[in-house]
């Protein structure tokens, strides 16, 4: 058996380990080791016969793990990650979906409509696709359920809405793919900012007209139930703007080259804390929790990295990527028709996989065929990060499905929350297309605050 053909096989049992429910970080360390000690096996050699552990694996392995723990990039997981759970544990979304909803009370759908911008910001703020899905399946889903919405269109709303976060900035999967394609995280926060607000801005005109066009589906809020105005206002004032003001700081700062991503992340964990002694929510038991919870986040990110990266170092020495490249280029494709199936691979890898190990696993494949394309690599980035949201809403795996399921119980059956994600899966697919006719959707903001990308 020639080193490619062990390759391909190591991918593919990876793939078969990994839809039988196996951790993705350990099957990746313990493939890389497995399949690297018969990769860098010395037959022969005195160390090899007498002493197991002289195999380059491990010192591979070694590398890869320092080389993860002193990458700068990823300093700013943790710090985001921190920022998102003291914001969820500060009692802070509660209020700003109340507001929102009064605010938007003429609106066709106005508490779906609430239900997104509240999703867009707290997702903004957080990144964590479950966080948000779990805590507006139980802070909005029964608000609409009492007011009478349609169940699988209330839960499409907050699904859809719940996965905004991994492409709006700041984006933990935007700081992890510039780790892995080595790129600026500055120019693909710049270029994720269009994409994202036009995606959910497309979600909430599809919300309006939606319940324009059938208003049972989202009958319009009591007007004894409407508080006085001064109310809203004052409700907005305390809710919207503070979380508003502290995300727009974190990413003007990132954008006006002010602040690193690490550094802007660590202003922003700090004025989340700001806002939770503000709001009467600091306290030792939920400062405790989110230290907690983001060291455990991070770890999980941290040990991916180990372990991708010496399955691909292995799977590289092997031949792997060498024989997937030219199996592409074989075809003569033109640039349209190679990135079409690289959206169609990574969709399909959307069902059974996240979107973790989809861009810490596949992505790199393609990665140095990007050049014999003449494809932008930040334009390439922003059509796997939309695509991206299909990994949670693709049934039958869709997470974001799940994690609403495990929150309602036998309140909604899955089905009913696959129907109401539908029709979000195409709206992803429309803003691909228009981005692929129009560059400059990702493109020129980029360009205008860093200048034109030369490769």
């Amino acid at each position: 058996m020639t080193n490619p053909e062990v390759a391909i096989l190591m991918l593919s049992l990876f793939i078969l380990i990994v839809l039988l429910g196996f951790p993705v970080a350990f099957t990746l360390l313990a493939m890389g080791i497995g399949f690297g000690y018969y990769a860098y096996y010395e037959a022969g050699s005195i160390e090899a016969i007498t002493d197991v552990f002289s195999n380059k694996i491990f010192y591979l392995l070694n590398q890869n793990t320092y080389s993860v723990m002193e990458n700068d990039t990823l300093v700013a997981i943790p710090l985001f990650l921190f920022m998102g759970y003291v914001v969820e544990r500060a009692q802070i979304v509660n209020k700003l979906f109340y507001s929102l909803q009064m605010a938007a009370r003429n609106l066709p759908g106005s508490m779906a409509v609430a239900a997104l911008i509240t999703c867009a910001v707290f997702s903004t703020a957080s990144g964590i696709v479950g966080a948000v899905v779990t805590l507006m399946g139980l802070l909005a889903y029964p608000a609409m359920a009492k007011a009478g919405y349609d169940k699988s269109f209330a839960s499409g709303v907050i699904c859809a809405g719940g996965t905004l976060g991994i492409l709006i900035p700041p984006s933990i999967m935007l700081i992890v793919y510039a780790a892995i394609a080595e790129l600026s995280p500055l120019r693909l926060y710049a270029a994720a900012i269009i994409p994202g607000f036009l995606l959910a801005g497309l979600y909430i005109i599809y919300v309006i007209v939606r319940v324009m066009i059938n208003p049972s589906i989202a009958p319009k809020p009591r007007e004894e139930d409407v508080p006085p105005r001064r109310v809203i206002y004052w409700q907005l004032l305390t809710s919207f703007v503070p979380l508003t003001a502290l995300i727009m700081l974190v990413l003007g700062s990132i954008l006006g080259g002010l602040a690193t991503p690490a550094e802007a992340a660590a202003m922003g964990a700090f004025g989340g804390l700001v806002l939770a002694v503000l709001y009467g929510s600091f306290n030792w038991v939920m400062l405790k929790e989110s230290v907690y919870l983001t060291a455990k986040a991070t770890a999980m990110v941290c040990w991916l990295f180990v372990g991708s990266w010496t399955f691909a170092s292995v799977f590289s020495y092997l031949g792997g990527h060498e024989i997937i490249e030219h199996f592409v280029l074989g075809f003569n494709l033109a640039p349209w028709q190679f990135l079409i199936l690289v959206q169609l691979i990574i969709f399909v890898l959307g069902w059974p996989l996240e979107w973790s190990e989809i861009l810490i696993i596949f992505v790199p494949i393609f990665l140095p065929m990007l050049p014999a394309f003449g494809v932008n690599p930040y334009f390439f980035a922003m059509l796997v990060a939309l695509n991206l949201q299909t990994s949670f809403l693709t049934p039958p795996m869709a997470m974001s499905a799940y994690y609403l399921k495990g929150v309602l119980g036998r309140v909604i059956e899955l089905a009913e929350i696959f129907k109401g994600i539908i029709p979000y899966v195409f709206i992803v697919i429309f803003i691909m297309v228009m981005m692929y006719q129009f560059p400059q959707i990702a493109l020129w903001l980029p360009d205008y605050f860093f200048g034109k990308y030369i490769p």
